[in-house]
């Protein structure tokens, strides 16, 4: 009986990039602000695009699970300015806010 191993692969990989893509997003909002959600736009429409051209399924489908965690990061970053504004997490003291 051969076993197959992409499905637990994969599902490591998913759990690395999202905990990988939660302190990008508290240090992008922390370093760069609201403006970062352009890196996350970008960052995800390259992932998208590379993982339709990629032939390997298991570098497609993480470059699938980073395209789409970019995505999410995108909301998640107007969430985190919320967080910090009720002190929840630091604000850069060196980055002027909007109010």
């Amino acid at each position: 009986m051969e076993l197959n191993y992409n499905g637990i692969i994969i599902g490591v990989l998913t759990f690395l990039v999202i905990g990988l893509f939660h302190p990008l997003v508290i240090k992008a909002e922390y370093y760069i602000g609201v403006k970062s959600w352009w890196l996350f736009l970008f960052l995800g429409i390259v992932s998208l695009t590379a993982s339709l051209l990629v032939h390997d399924l298991l570098l497609s489908v993480l470059l699938g699970v980073v395209a789409f965690s970019s995505f999410w990061s995108i909301g998640e970053v107007f969430e985190q300015k919320k967080r910090v504004e009720k002190g929840w997490f630091p604000a850069n003291p060196k980055r002027k806010r909007k109010k």
